[in-house]
């Protein structure tokens, strides 16, 4: 089953990769239309960027949801519906904002990473706060916390949007509905690859104590597991790959929520396989999202990925919600 399934997430991931490359809109006559077939080279070069932004931000969101999913014992964790995006995003925004303000290099105030991983990590243990209660984190505390925080940090991204130039505010805005660079700078692109690689390495190194992690406090402690341990390496990876992400490529829902879903379904519950294929799960989910959003034009171009994601991804999240399989 695990190497059916592995087989099975790799091959949509090719085959959502290769649609990516040979669908896209391109200029015929003077006009912009939906090709299929071998693209130019120059159009090839943007779609490969395309291609390898969505593979590797995907894997990202993919690996931290699977880490916010073991570290708070909860199946429904994700970067996006825990508020952790949104807090990143404000990071970034205000880093932003004061670089204007002060008219300095944005890397002055940390730059952009930096900000997006102090307004994940910051997010992330208010929700963790909020939500704990003695018997341990309460599904219903923690959405709602995480909820309302989204919420609330998502209006502060909007409030520092108010005291930036006209065009500033259009790359915020932009930015905030979710977008793949099809040319990102090399600088970004290491950093997205090196933290991917990462974090994956992180947790398969820690697989087994993954599995063990599952179980209450008392039996995973008489297995041996350090879970202090454990957890701050959790709460680190899954905040970071989070923040990295939305600094990349603005914020983008459901993708850490649905990839690690659809990993476990189709391999199983075992981390040294589900680690690996929740990041290749969340990359085959955005490649084909990127593909779809080809296919919608609405009449002033196609629509940002995160739009995608969240009209996709939001019915599942409710699908989940209600049927109760995440409990399985």
């Amino acid at each position: 089953m695990k190497l059916r399934g592995m087989t099975v997430l790799v091959l949509v991931l090719i085959v959502a990769a290769v649609a990516r490359v040979m669908i896209g809109p391109a200029e015929h006559d003077g006009r912009i239309h939906l090709a299929f077939g071998i693209p130019t080279t120059a159009l090839f070069r943007l779609r490969i960027g395309a291609v390898l932004s969505a593979g590797f931000l995907g894997a990202a969101l993919g690996l931290a949801g699977l880490a916010l999913q073991v570290l708070l014992r909860n199946p429904l964790a994700s970067p996006f519906v825990l508020g952790i995006s949104s807090g990143a995003g404000f990071g970034v925004a205000l880093v932003l904002a004061l670089a204007w303000r002060f008219s300095l290099p944005a890397i002055a105030f940390g730059g952009e990473v930096v900000g997006a991983a102090v307004g994940a990590l910051s997010t992330l243990a208010l929700v963790a706060w909020l939500g704990r209660s003695r018997t341990g984190h309460d599904t219903t505390t923690l959405l709602l916390a995480g909820v309302i925080l989204g919420g609330i940090l998502s209006a502060g991204t909007m409030l520092l949007e108010q005291f930036v130039p006209h065009g500033l505010r259009g790359d915020l805005l932009s930015w905030m509905a979710g977008r793949l660079p099809e040319l990102p700078t090399t600088a970004a692109s290491a950093t997205l690859v090196c933290c991917v690689a990462l974090g994956l390495l992180v947790m398969q190194l820690h697989a087994r104590a993954l599995d063990v992690a599952c179980l209450s406090d008392e039996e995973a402690s008489s297995s041996g597991v350090n879970l202090r341990r454990l957890r701050v390496m959790l709460f680190l990876v899954g905040g970071l790959l989070a923040a990295v992400a939305v600094a990349y490529a603005g914020p983008i829902g459901f993708i850490g929520l649905v990839g690690p879903h659809l990993a476990r379904r189709l391999i199983g519950a075992h981390h040294q396989w589900l680690v690996p294929g929740a990041a290749v799960a969340g990359g085959a989910l955005l490649v084909t999202a990127d593909v779809a959003r080809q296919l919608i034009d609405v009449g002033t171009g196609r629509l940002p990925v995160g739009v995608v994601t969240a009209l996709a991804g939001g019915p599942a999240f409710l699908w989940l919600l209600r049927s109760g399989r995440w409990r399985t």
